[in-house]
């Protein structure tokens, strides 16, 4: 079994911090997204990983190489953004006819059981129930619960069962040659080459497909959704907080905090994540993620993402107030 990571995106929602990093290297309860990704699939009994890179593409090579030395990996650059049926279709050179290939979304985190996936004897699609599936790609069952159809982005979808982006597929000769008959005949959905036009084809051609349903899915590609993980993955790891020895702060777990943070005066969580060497005093911060060698002094922050390097220095006051006084610093 091999898996497939596309991690070429440029993260437009989530800038400024993909300025300077893959959106892929965003840290989240104590370690970046693709980290989560890469040991849950380790785990998972796979050694064998094909990333395909572009934007920034360096860095997560250099993390890979550099954290995962046991894995067998490869890079494939992606120099235009021509959509993931496009980077599947660039990494035809590393898979053989006979090989079994895992996609995952190089943005995605999930809960499922990927050791009953990746042992069945049929191709499998991750799906979950979402409010709103336009903006995903979309499943059709039917009563035996074969998927008969996959759509992306439908204006008007049939089912709510949203493609999380994880994919087992058994036949990968017929992926890859469905994949290159579209690029070749430039069949794109919504100017990209998809891979849910390839799976189609498959299916067009008799290839039998299950589902698998995921316990929770995080398409961790804005702010608000990088936060929720954040707070959710630090409940379910349960870092041990009493390690944390600060000088007058209080601690309110979950909290993850990284080697060689300098804390003073402050009071830190629930559900905040900091990152190496970062400095904080004086600062209140909850429901948040810091990034590494961050210095926030004098500060109050609630649901906030602060990048590696940043700095934030906030107002101190000293302050004699007498009896019937209103000060309003707004």
């Amino acid at each position: 079994m091999k898996a497939i990571i596309p991690v070429a995106g440029i993260g437009t929602r989530l800038r400024p911090h993909t300025h300077t990093q893959p959106k892929a290297l965003i840290p989240i309860a104590g370690k970046p997204i693709l980290a989560h990704i890469t040991e849950n699939l380790i785990e998972a009994g796979i050694h064998e990983f094909i990333f395909i890179i572009g934007y920034l593409g360096d860095k997560i090579e250099h993390y890979i190489l550099s954290h995962y030395p046991g894995i067998n990996a490869k890079f494939v650059i992606q120099t235009t953004g021509k959509g993931v049926g496009h980077a599947i279709w660039l990494a035809k050179d590393f898979i053989d006819a006979k090989d079994e290939i895992l996609i995952v979304f190089g943005d995605t985190i999930i809960d499922a059981d990927l050791k009953t996936v990746l042992a069945s004897e049929t191709s499998m699609l991750g799906l979950k129930k979402v409010d709103d599936p336009r903006m995903f790609g979309v499943a059709e069952l039917d009563k035996n619960g074969y998927i008969v159809r996959v759509i992306e982005k439908p204006t008007i979808p049939k089912t709510n069962l949203a493609l999380v982006g994880v994919y087992k597929i058994k036949e990968s000769a017929l992926l890859l040659k469905a994949l290159d008959e579209n690029v070749a005949q430039k069949v794109t959905t919504y100017g990209e080459f998809t891979l849910t036009d390839a799976l189609m084809k498959m299916m067009d051609q008799g290839i039998k497909f299950r589902s698998f349903n995921v316990d929770n899915w995080f398409d961790c590609g804005k702010k608000e959704v990088l936060l929720e993980t954040n707070s959710l993955l630090l409940k379910k790891l349960n870092y041990d907080t009493a390690k944390y020895m600060f000088e007058n702060t209080i601690i309110i777990p979950p909290v993850y905090i990284g080697e060689g943070c300098k804390i003073t005066n402050s009071i830190i969580g629930p559900n905040v994540s900091i990152g190496e060497n970062a400095i904080l005093n004086y600062a209140t911060i909850k429901e948040s993620i810091i990034g590494p060698y961050a210095q926030i002094e004098f500060a109050i922050l609630h649901r906030s993402l602060i990048g590696n390097d940043a700095l934030l220095k906030g107002m101190s006051q000293s302050l004699n107030i007498g009896d019937s006084t209103e000060i309003n610093f707004g």
